[in-house]
């Protein structure tokens, strides 16, 4: 027998109007020449040679990835980081499934950030119809057209709408593909499925977002830059809503896994920056250099010049890069991110700073202003 259920459809959905909102994007956010701190000693050489081996790996044709957690959205660093997109500094762009969402709402609704100790007490942190209707929908749209996790998002906001097929179309693809494409028909039948519960019209939905020029995940779409999105199952607001479904989850989330390692394939001559996302970004990379190694010496190569900057707020004495992994009874042994990218080869350092300090210095600094 399984395990009983808590019943989503019987949650009592909030709209968005009734929530307060922490963050404004369009009074909050941070243009490209906003002040910054400077780094100073030991923190300025490692920037430095960050910026050189940005320089020098986009001048080889090499990939710069970006990783980054939710509070560089929240930070209203879109700008910043549309920019390192725009220009051509940056390849490849990787969130959780927080940032996917903040960026959503910051380009839906203009606001994001939600009092957390207040809204579990009044049960409504989460429970937001539009947030969960419109992103979930997204995903189980996207898993349909073969879209990842970012890319699906992103397409709704760049393009304003997604396009419903009919449920009569859905049920001939299941039916006409079950055996040919299996996986076809399942990603269909999960439309399907949300379609005729939901009752949706077939057709254009538009979905208006009157903030899009902030949203990351949108201009990476309009630039055909790549934007994963890499969720953990319960960990976002959208597992709050009746149409969230794990299956488009999976197929969406794991389409950007395998882009994201696909690009992590490329990294020798490149760079990868991880900024905070201290559980997602290390795991996540681990297992795709681990598979892009397997591939390469089967090839008689190996990935050994890559450069890896990681940076978030803890501070740490430790020089990774000349002493290697700190010994267990030493506090720096449990950032885990440093310890996990120190087992990564090539050449890794890391940088105590503020995102909005390193952000908006490494574009001034790149861009030579």
């Amino acid at each position: 027998m399984p395990y009983p259920q808590l019943d989503r459809d019987r949650l009592k959905m909030h709209v968005l109007a009734e929530r307060h909102s922490k963050v404004s994007i369009a009074r909050d956010h941070l243009s490209v020449n906003a002040p910054s701190r400077e780094f100073t000693g030991a923190g300025a050489a490692v920037f430095q040679e960050a910026v050189e081996r940005i320089r020098e790996a986009r001048k080889n044709g090499k990939p710069v990835m970006l990783t980054f957690g939710a509070h560089a959205i929240k930070n209203g660093l879109s700008p910043v980081l549309i920019k390192l997109m725009e220009e051509g500094w940056v390849t490849h762009l990787a969130t959780n499934g927080a940032g996917i969402i903040h960026d959503w709402e910051f380009a839906y609704h203009g606001n994001s950030s939600e009092d957390v100790r207040a809204n579990v007490a009044s049960g409504t942190f989460g429970i937001w119809q539009e947030t969960g209707f419109h992103i979930n929908l997204a995903l189980v749209v996207g898993a349909y057209e073969g879209l990842g996790y970012g890319e699906a998002v992103g397409a709704m906001i760049q393009n304003e709408a997604l396009t419903i097929p009919a449920a009569t179309e859905l049920a001939a693809v299941v039916r006409d593909t079950v055996e040919s494409d299996p996986d076809r028909a399942a990603a269909a039948a999960d439309l399907l499925y949300t379609v005729r519960k939901f009752n949706l019209a077939p057709g254009r939905l538009a979905i208006p977002h009157p903030f899009k020029q902030y949203s990351v995940q949108g201009n990476a779409y309009r630039l055909r830059v790549p934007f994963t999105g890499h969720p953990m199952i319960g960990h976002d607001i959208i597992y709050n809503h009746p149409l969230n479904h794990g299956a488009a989850i999976g197929r969406t989330a794991l389409r950007d896994f395998l882009a994201f390692a696909n690009q992590v394939s490329q990294l020798d001559g490149g760079v990868y920056l991880s900024v905070g996302s201290a559980v997602m970004s290390p795991m996540i990379f681990e297992k795709s250099l681990a598979m892009a190694q397997n591939l390469m010496l089967q090839q008689g190569k190996h990935i050994d010049r890559h450069f890896m900057l990681i940076v978030d707020l803890a501070q740490s004495t430790w020089d990774w890069s000349r002493d290697g992994e700190p010994p267990m009874d030493n506090p720096a042994y449990y950032l885990r991110y440093c310890k996990t990218f120190s087992r990564m080869g090539g050449t890794m350092h890391y940088l105590s700073a503020d995102n909005r300090d390193f952000l908006l210095q490494l574009h001034r600094t790149l861009a030579g202003n």
